[in-house]
């Protein structure tokens, strides 16, 4: 099972996140999510636990604890659906407006 922690201190390292959850049962990966252009933590990230029993129960014992001296928000991590699928921008007309114009001048 995919779990989302948010609300993480941001200097916890991965390593960290991963000994919270082993004492629930295995972890397969634990991942901070960092910032791309500042190189520093977002503040929430994801562990996989294979087990879905001991992941459910670390979501429930571990929502709402304080860890690094924060009160953690965890649950089950839902699947977001493809990105491009979802976009309703507009076209890429310049002219603007939703409609292309052969005849525009």
């Amino acid at each position: 099972m995919n779990i989302y922690v948010g609300s993480l201190h941001f200097k916890m390292k991965e390593e960290e996140l991963r000994e919270v959850f082993e004492e629930y049962g295995e972890v397969a990966s634990a991942k901070i999510i960092i910032d791309k252009y500042s190189g520093k933590s977002k503040g929430f990230g994801f562990v996989e636990m294979p087990n879905d029993a001991e992941a459910k129960k670390a979501i429930e014992e571990l929502n709402g604890a304080e860890v690094s001296g924060r009160n953690i928000i965890v649950n089950e991590s839902i699947e977001r659906a493809d990105r491009k699928s979802n976009f309703r921008g507009g076209n890429n007309d310049r002219r603007g407006g939703g409609e292309r114009r052969d005849n525009y001048r």
